[in-house]
């Protein structure tokens, strides 16, 4: 399909159904009336919350909606699941795993908490035995459930909650998995502690080391549940967009070269590009005075705007394959605008240079082409340098970075418990230093 053509046709299309563009997708009834409400009450509040059938043995499992705020401090609603052992717990309470998923889209409808039966272990769409259209589910849940672990997943805001998603802004991302730990912790028929985990892959990996970073955050009092002990960050394939853009807001030329790089980095295949237009336009969800129309042509915003709220994103990679094939870089302007601004908003929303305010262990892959590797080596260097305990291990054979969460799984499991009974955590700060990897 000619360019031409393709243009012509979504412009057509968008004039038509102009009202409806920036239009959320249909939701459940639960998510219908989350919508509908203000996000008024204490960070970590349990404003709705209903059943869900789950197959994990011995658990209990709920839908919520709770209260969370976003890298403006402005306060938002997100969804998402709790699972917790029946049964009664110990006296301390039981531990808190926070987990943070990978990018499933930016429309409403994209929150794994939505699909039937979302109180399951990880279920990947693309791996044999991939049984939905979209990633849903919880790594180890069982063998969590079994530990006697209270188990927490966030959607993260805007997607079920209402409000555009800020996606991979890991600052925001990051505030709804603690929010959604304080969540779990205010219910008390739960029986949970303040013993805190929090585990992610991909945009939760992100998530994860900007939520360690947060220690402000973490010591609000006048929340749901004061007080979580975060004692351990699991990063599996996580992304730092801040760590490859030093020096980037000295100037608007410098600004410009290392915007323009960056946006590089992931236009290699229209999946990418996806991924890369999302981030622009979650970057933007979180800065209403940044404009797409200065990194994207005109027909690339009416499209992307299009896409973006109303699919998730595997449909929306396929949608701008099928319309653009191998021309989707013609969405992109030559040059960015207002290079600067974007390059302080990416920086701002990335994880904070503070060292994380517990030990985090980062699980890499050399095949991983979506979040490269370099962003967790680099970001292991600063992290190390201003005290922090960060260890980076290598998964053995050549995994991808949608192998990473089961190749991982035997590591994590073990590096968990021995942070639950108070076992000092491994820094190879030292090594990485000597050997440069």
């Amino acid at each position: 399909m000619k360019k031409v053509t393709t243009a012509l046709a979504f412009s057509i299309c968008l004039g038509s159904a102009s009202v409806s563009v920036l239009a959320d997708p249909p939701v459940a009834p639960f998510y219908e009336s989350v919508i509908k409400m203000t996000p008024n009450g204490k960070l970590g509040q349990v404003i709705k919350k209903e059943q869900v059938k789950t197959s994990i043995q011995g658990a209990q499992a709920w839908r919520i909606a709770y209260i969370s705020s976003d890298v403006n401090d402005k306060k938002t609603i997100a969804t998402g699941l709790i699972v917790a052992p029946t049964g009664p717990g110990p006296k301390e309470g039981r531990p808190i795993m926070s987990w943070g998923h990978g990018t499933t889209g930016t429309a409403q409808n994209c929150g794994p908490s939505q699909v039937l039966n979302p109180a399951e272990p990880l279920n990947e769409y693309y791996l044999v035995g991939g049984n939905s259209w979209t990633d849903y589910g919880i790594p180890s849940l069982q063998e969590f459930i079994n530990e006697g672990y209270v188990v927490t997943a966030t959607d993260y805001q805007g997607l079920g909650g209402g409000g555009r998603h800020q996606y991979v802004v890991a600052a925001t991302n990051g505030m709804d998995m603690i929010n959604a730990a304080r969540a779990a912790a205010s219910l008390k028929e739960l029986n949970a502690g303040k013993k805190t985990i929090v585990y992610g892959w991909s945009q939760g990996g992100g998530a994860v080391i900007a939520a360690t970073s947060l220690p402000q955050y973490l010591a609000r009092q006048g929340t749901a549940a004061d007080n979580l002990q975060l004692i351990g960050g699991v990063a599996l394939a996580p992304q730092d967009v801040a760590i490859v853009m030093p020096g980037a807001t000295a100037n608007e030329a410098i600004a410009q070269k290392s915007l323009t790089n960056t946006l590089g980095m992931f236009t290699d295949n229209v999946f990418n590009f996806t991924h890369m237009a999302m981030g622009m336009w979650g970057t933007q969800a979180a800065n209403p005075q940044l404009k797409m129309s200065d990194l994207f042509t005109d027909d690339g915003v009416k499209v992307l705007n299009e896409v973006f709220s109303n699919k998730c994103m595997h449909a929306g990679a396929d949608t701008l394959n099928f319309n653009y094939g191998a021309n989707y870089k013609s969405l992109l302007k030559d040059q960015p605008d207002n290079s600067l601004e974007w390059t302080k908003a990416m920086i701002k929303a990335s994880v904070n240079p503070v060292p994380p305010v517990a030990p985090v262990v980062i699980y890499w892959g050399t095949k991983d082409t979506t979040n490269p590797p370099v962003m967790g080596k680099l970001y292991q260097e600063q992290m190390c340098k201003l005290g922090g305990n960060v260890n980076r291990v290598q998964l053995p054979g050549e995994q991808s970075h949608f192998t990473t969460p089961g190749s991982s799984k035997p590591f994590y499991i073990q590096w968990i418990k021995d942070r639950l009974a108070g076992k000092p955590a491994e820094n190879n700060c030292a090594i990485a230093a000597t050997l440069g990897s």
